[in-house]
């Protein structure tokens, strides 16, 4: 019996994906801190139109999209814990659904300006709309496009991170901050996306 050769998929190196699920667990576990009673966002933050109660469900909603993520693309959970899998799934999928609404909410009511607002906003919608595919697309049985919009809708989730990697710059650069922080309104996101896209372009 002949078989057909396919060439090697694009495997991401393993110190990258620890790496990524060490600061996707931290970054989580410290936005947790939002939901605890009286806690102090930060001015920009607590600027915010809508800041109550759309900080506290985003944060609740995103940090655990972001937590459980870190671990779905694990090959040996899905192996020997198919259904923890599935489970998992699905509170990562409603994770990134309340996170999304309430985000886009929250980037309306930014005290940061129009930028910021579009910037988050179109997170919000990309978020939303990614992780909606991903879900239909598993539900379909089309598990190949699931996995592919699975990656798509986790590079978005991660902007949590590359957003707190970025947001020191805010405050160092010669630019009022308002410039600077909606310049990352776009910057936490959309290098994600696009490095996603050329890794599933290589496999």
């Amino acid at each position: 019996m002949s078989t057909i050769a396919r060439p090697p998929a694009a495997v991401m190196p393993r110190w990258l994906l620890y790496t990524t699920a060490l600061f996707a667990v931290a970054v989580a576990l410290f936005s947790y801190r939002y939901l605890a009673p009286g806690m102090q966002a930060p001015p920009m933050i607590q600027a915010n139109a809508y800041r109550a109660p759309w900080l506290f469900i985003h944060a609740a909603g995103a940090a655990s999209a972001l937590l459980i993520g870190a671990f779905q693309f694990s090959t040996r959970l899905r192996a020997r814990r198919l259904a923890a899998h599935r489970w998992l799934g699905r509170a990562y999928v409603a994770g990134c659904m309340v996170g999304g609404v309430a985000g886009l909410v929250l980037a309306i009511g930014a005290s940061t300006g129009s930028v910021s607002t579009a910037g988050f906003g179109l997170l919000a919608l990309a978020w939303i709309g990614t992780t909606g595919l991903a879900w239909r697309r598993v539900l379909q049985g089309r598990l190949a496009e699931h996995r592919s919009w699975m990656v798509r809708s986790f590079a978005l989730t991660l902007s949590a991170v590359t957003l707190r990697l970025y947001l020191p710059l805010a405050f160092v650069l010669p630019f009022p901050f308002a410039a600077s922080y909606g310049a990352i309104a776009f910057l936490c996101w959309v290098p994600n996306l696009v490095l996603a896209e050329a890794w599933l372009r290589r496999s």
